[in-house]
């Protein structure tokens, strides 16, 4: 025996298959479809995953790949399924980009409980057309207000999320989603415990804007 398997040699194990965004982990790649139809952040991009998150909600909860390219800034990930399966592209923007683009009169009636909130995106040009344009809707309506749940930087994909004494380890955020008419774009914002709040610009796209997958290593 120890003869064969010196002529042989030992079989090399299957490389992992992946076909699919769900299946992803940290140290893979994908790459997007060069589209015009997708921003330039998205357009033809090879992105790595660098982390994973999960979004924990009282009944449900969602994971986050968070993808990095040849910019340093982040791309979030999330897969939103519904009726059908959808990829949701995410940035963060900051609070001189927001009133770049939305009127912060308008902005804050999100977070005012007897009202729904109606978003009007303002007029852009120049580079920040080039960067945002393609991220915005024309108008948004509110979909969710302040949605309680926590936040974890850790993938708990098949198990529910560790809890303490005191109840579930993750950071507490209230969401608020507004979609654009069309419901292909977003504008989400997350609200932490600490005071500290996350604007994000949401494109939906369908899964077949991830061309290709990489295995890591």
């Amino acid at each position: 025996m120890g003869f064969l398997k010196s002529i042989f040699g030992k079989k090399e194990q299957p490389k992992r298959q992946l076909d699919h965004v769900s299946h992803l982990k940290v140290g893979d790649m994908i790459s997007l479809d060069d589209s015009f139809a997708l921003p330039p952040a998205l357009r033809g991009q090879q992105l790595r995953v660098e982390a994973i998150n999960t979004y924990e909600y009282q009944r449900s909860q969602r994971s986050e790949w968070v993808l990095k390219g040849h910019s340093s800034d982040s791309i979030f990930l999330s897969l939103d399924e519904d009726d059908e399966s959808y990829l949701s592209f995410s940035i963060k923007i900051n609070r001189a980009v927001v009133e770049q683009l939305f009127d912060l009169d308008e902005f804050s009636v999100i977070f005012e409980e007897n009202d729904s909130a109606h978003l009007n995106t303002q007029a852009i040009e120049g580079d920040t057309l080039t960067q945002y344009g393609q991220w915005l809707g024309k108008q948004y309506h509110q979909h969710q207000f302040a949605q309680f749940g926590y936040f974890h930087r850790q993938d708990y994909r098949g198990m529910k999320p560790p809890q303490d004494s005191h109840g579930p380890t993750g950071e507490p955020f209230e969401a608020y989603l507004l979609l654009d008419d069309e419901e292909k774009s977003a504008v989400e914002v997350e609200v932490y415990e600490s005071g500290d709040t996350d604007v994000m610009l949401t494109l939906y796209r369908p899964l077949s804007d991830i061309r290709d997958f990489w295995p890591g290593e």
